[in-house]
């Protein structure tokens, strides 16, 4: 009787298997496509089809449970009709989109999904979140995953090493970090500098927990020179991914539009999620959810900014502070929900941490009772003092303070580590 537990799940775990295989290849299929716009439209034009070797995402978890992202896409199948992929995700466009800029004028950006490569015919459909929380689908494209126009060259190939490896990638986190800024003779720095900050990772909670199912894979890729773009110092640098400071005039954040470049170097692995590692003493960083988390090697809170920034790309949180400086405007619509899991607006605040708050707590919570509520609902988030509520008090995704996911980021990123470790 011992034997049946062990049975059932050889039989379910054969059974996903046997599904994925029906519709994929173990290998992906990235579409290249520009994104262009303003702040109050936006369109889509396909560029490229290509094939990448690997495909480092879960055989099971296909369709994604989380309603995340500014976007998301589907697959469906042709001839039967069954959505077999879904992923949510945000990009630079999309908050682009918010600054002051995009109500002046149009500006374009390459993007980019990936997705298990099919076996036959499918349907890609891009949707669009609504300032009313709806997606509205905007944009469908015809896959034959056997044209002969779909590219089977590489670009950016190189070798990867291994950092930290738990076994195998369908059933693990993986996470591929590319080195940006590093000259071929800073390469074994790059190496040393991945060891610590995926240290930083492993030993904060929760993925410290997780740690037996991460895989960390680097890619030795060579820039012409060291460090990154700082556009407001007049310092410009030939580097692998074309990063720069400065983005929307905010000296710290740190990002690059080059998502060809970026998808190119990660393919040299099995992945999840993307870490660009800038060769850098300077503060500054940038996460965005299901695109890329990027972060300088050797700042003084190069521990805290890692895992801050793969917070957002990751697990899909929102930043929780309100008193810096940012170009965003009208960044959230205080009449709904954002879709961030540690953000609120007590619209529907049943649908967030509602049951987590601590026995007794007020809603909103006040300040002064910080000591006395691990979790309520704290006003000030999402880049502005009022309307918008965050979990504790204090929190990794608001201050500059390491190992301190409150409790509610704390579950987000556990609900996302277990869908990518089944």
């Amino acid at each position: 009787m011992k034997r049946l537990p062990f049975l059932a799940l050889m039989l379910i775990t054969f059974s996903a298997s046997a599904q994925f295989d029906k519709y994929f290849y173990n290998k992906s299929l990235r579409i290249d496509y520009i994104h262009s716009g303003n702040a109050v439209s936006d369109y889509y034009a396909i560029d490229e089809l290509i094939d990448e070797p690997y495909w480092g995402g879960s055989h099971l978890n296909l369709i994604s449970p989380f309603d995340y992202g500014n976007f998301k896409f589907t697959v469906t199948d042709v001839a039967s009709g069954n959505v077999i992929y879904s992923q949510g995700f945000s990009s630079l466009f999309s908050e682009w989109q918010t600054t002051a800029e995009a109500k002046l004028t149009n500006r374009a950006f390459p993007e980019n999904v990936v997705f298990p490569y099919p076996r036959k015919a499918v349907v890609v459909d891009f949707y669009n979140r609504q300032k009313d929380n709806a997606w509205l689908k905007v944009f469908s494209y015809n896959v034959d995953p056997q044209s002969y126009f779909i590219r089977r060259e590489h670009r950016l190939e190189y070798p990867s090493f291994d950092i930290h490896q738990s076994g195998d990638p369908s059933i693990c986190l993986d996470i591929v970090i590319i080195p940006e800024g590093y000259t071929a003779g800073e390469l074994d720095k790059f190496r040393a500098d991945c060891t610590r900050l995926s240290d930083f990772l492993l030993q904060c909670s929760p993925f410290s927990d997780y740690a037996s199912k991460i895989n960390i894979v680097g890619v030795a890729a060579p820039s012409a020179e060291s460090g990154a773009d700082i556009p407001g110092k007049e310092i410009w640098k030939k580097t692998l991914v074309n990063s720069n400071f400065y983005t929307f005039n905010i000296e710290r954040y740190l990002t690059t539009t080059d998502m060809k470049s970026v998808r190119d170097a990660a393919a040299n692995a099995p992945y999840d999620a993307i870490c660009v590692l800038v060769n850098s003493e300077v503060y500054g960083g940038g996460g965005i959810y299901n695109y890329y988390a990027l972060f300088t090697s050797d700042n003084a809170y190069a521990n805290y900014v890692f895992v801050h920034e793969f917070g957002h790309s990751m697990a899909g949180l929102g930043d929780e502070y309100y008193t810096s400086d940012v170009a965003y405007q009208d960044f959230y619509n205080l009449k709904v929900e954002p879709w961030e899991p540690n953000l609120t607006t007590l619209v529907n605040f049943d649908a967030k941490w509602k049951s987590m708050v601590s026995k007794g707590a007020p809603i909103p919570t006040p300040e002064a009772d910080k000591k006395e509520f691990a979790v309520g609902a704290y006003e000030g988030g999402g880049y502005v003092a009022k309307g918008v509520y965050r979990p504790s008090y204090d929190c990794t995704m608001k201050s500059l303070s390491y190992n301190n996911f409150c409790p509610v980021c704390n579950k987000a990123v556990r609900d996302m580590l277990e869908f990518y470790t089944h």
